[in-house]
């Protein structure tokens, strides 16, 4: 057999597989929109509740018990095989309470409060195991090509939030940026807060396809925040009667729900939180996804 021969006897052995390659190389752009749908929990760190101990950094002091539900709704778009842009919308309560620490200082401070959070974001996600496109369906003895059922995925993006902490009084529930319990807007070097901050969303996800269009999934990410606010704790106590004057009685006592019986551990000056380190927040969410066929233009076929 001459070598041209040769080469074409494996050309059209090979041919087939080729082509089939290919086909599968490319079908991930049919279906590069995605709806997402997810359930979970959410949690914070901050100045409030946490460990049995001075206030310590990042997850040294979370408070699991704390933890809310959160649910969220998404679309995904596939730029490439390994880049995707997930915009997000989630919502979810974050909550402390001074009452679950045993530190003597953080206890006896005696603050809680709740706020719910509102978060639209768009993240990057860049793939690990990358997620491929196989078989329609999965039928005992039919041979066909099929990609990773588990995929895995690393995400950096933005988000913009919305909070409105409250702290509980006499069993309610009341709205605390407007007591402006620090003196936020009363002087000159404590400036009020915005309910509305960025935010940079940062985690890791893990999906399962069910089949060519569902898949399941696991997401978590932690939020950079650029308040220390959204617990309505950050710096020092602020002069009662000033809290009284400008907001009524219930500024003051919101400020300070101490016993009293230390009244020099929250005099004046002393310190209330920590505005060194500015609070955060974090989703976990199990997702439920379908993914949409597109055409040529690339956009979904209803």
């Amino acid at each position: 057999m001459s070598k041209l021969k040769f080469f074409v006897l494996v050309l059209l052995v090979a041919l087939p597989s080729i082509t089939q390659a290919q086909r599968y190389k490319q079908r991930w752009k049919s279906y590069r929109t995605e709806v997402n749908f997810g359930v979970g929990v959410t949690n914070f760190l901050g100045e409030l509740g946490g460990a049995d101990q001075i206030g310590t950094d990042y997850f040294k002091d979370l408070e699991m018990s704390e933890s809310n539900m959160a649910i969220s709704v998404g679309l995904r778009y596939r730029l490439s095989q390994f880049f995707a842009l997930n915009n997000t919308l989630t919502y979810g309560r974050v909550s402390g309470d001074d009452a679950l620490t045993e530190e003597f200082f953080r206890n006896y401070r005696n603050l809680n409060f709740r706020s719910d959070i509102i978060e639209a974001s768009s993240n990057l996600e860049i793939s690990i195991i990358k997620e491929q496109v196989g078989a329609r369906y999965r039928l005992r003895g039919i041979r066909a090509a099929r990609g990773f059922e588990l995929s895995a995925y690393g995400f950096v993006g933005l988000g913009v939030f919305y909070f409105n902490p409250q702290g509980e009084y006499k069993g309610e529930w009341v709205n605390l940026s407007g007591l402006n319990t620090e003196g936020q807007g009363l002087a000159d070097t404590r400036k009020d807060y915005s309910r509305v901050q960025l935010a940079i969303p940062v985690g890791i996800g893990f999906k399962y396809g069910i089949d060519r269009r569902w898949g399941i999934g696991l997401q978590y990410g932690i939020r950079k925040t650029f308040t220390d606010y959204i617990d309505d704790v950050s710096k020092t106590y602020y002069s009662p009667s000033a809290l009284t004057a400008a907001g009524g009685s219930l500024a003051a006592e919101m400020a300070d729900k101490s016993d009293n019986d230390f009244p020099y551990i929250t005099a004046v000056g002393e310190q209330r939180g920590d505005p060194r380190d500015k609070d955060s927040y974090m989703f976990a969410v199990f997702t439920l996804s379908y993914k949409l066929r597109t055409g040529r233009s690339s956009f979904p076929m209803f």
